[in-house]
């Protein structure tokens, strides 16, 4: 039996657990979705009987398209996506995942409509404030805030704001969530090569070469500079965290969009058919008993990496 939310205008002001319980086409979602706190600690138990994954990346995908299906408001499906995030990163912590990683909003998307882009800048900056106001609670759980890419292109309010957040919870070591904005990997693993470069050379001027080499220029004579996948590791964005176990992309889509390429090498790749704001419960769940099925190989094939 199918279930549907009916909304007028935009309504999504309601409980999360509410809007958990009925948003999902999936019979146990909306079962899990209901369970009660108690009772989820004792199904996390379950599950944690087996190796939990400590780190835990989400590609965000279906905002637009849930705001479509349910004829929202614009936006709409942005501040929904908002609480889904919010029931997400719950589930996480409290089975027992270190790290969480959002891709918030990559580098192509400021080449998105100019009103699109202020709307989701003016929602991050709301939700980070908001974020700031809630510090007691946050630091109560030990929630260290990054925010992680090249931070010079977002708006100058949502920078602020995001620095302020980093520093506020910068003693915090219980779990971390890592926000990817204004990021891809096709512009964080250059960027890595280039300062990798700076340090084997030890200043020297670096040049790229057409071939895709990187030389070190010494005067007359060009000599290869010998950077390693470990030179590249330390100087990446993500250097803050281990690599992920799980890489989930909502919406049933299986692209990468240039997100984490070079720290997914062995990780398992899970694609829920739930647009983002449906994520919920029993997503995490499934997402987290895939990676227990496929562990001895994901450890067999880190050794030999």
């Amino acid at each position: 039996m199918k279930h549907y939310i009916t909304i007028t205008g935009f309504q999504l002001i309601i409980f999360r657990k509410e809007l958990e319980e009925k948003r999902s086409e999936n019979i146990m979602t909306t079962l899990l979705g209901g369970l009660n706190s108690t009772a989820r600690k004792l199904l996390f138990r379950v599950i944690s009987t087996r190796p939990i994954p400590q780190h835990i990346a989400f590609i965000m995908d279906g905002n637009r398209r849930f705001a479509k299906k349910w004829k929202l408001t614009e936006g709409g499906g942005h501040k929904a996506g908002f609480l889904a995030l919010m029931s997400v990163l719950k589930y996480c912590y409290e089975i027992g995942v270190k790290y969480v990683t959002i891709y918030a909003f990559s580098l192509d998307n400021f080449n998105r409509r100019p009103d699109e882009v202020q709307y989701v800048m003016d929602l991050m900056q709301e939700k980070i404030e908001g974020f700031l106001k809630e510090l007691t609670l946050v630091n109560k759980y030990g929630v260290r805030v990054l925010f992680i890419g090249d931070l010079e292109r977002l708006y100058e309010p949502v920078r602020i704001a995001a620095e302020k957040a980093m520093e506020a919870t910068a003693r915090n070591t219980n779990t971390y969530l890592l926000i990817c904005v204004a990021y891809t990997s096709s512009h964080e693993i250059p960027r890595a090569i280039y300062e990798s470069c700076q340090e084997k050379s030890n200043g020297t001027r670096v040049m790229m070469n057409g071939n895709g080499s990187v030389n070190g220029d010494y005067g007359n004579d060009d000599h290869e500079l010998g950077i390693k996948s470990v030179d590249l590791d330390k100087h990446m964005y993500m250097v803050v965290a281990p690599d992920p176990d799980i890489l989930v992309r909502s919406s049933g889509e299986t692209r990468l969009s240039n997100f984490l390429l070079w720290q997914t090498t062995n990780c398992v790749l899970y694609s829920p058919k739930a647009l983002w704001p449906e994520m919920g419960l029993w997503e995490v769940v499934s997402g987290i008993l895939k990676f227990q099925m496929n562990y001895k190989y994901l450890e067999k094939k880190k050794k030999q990496a």
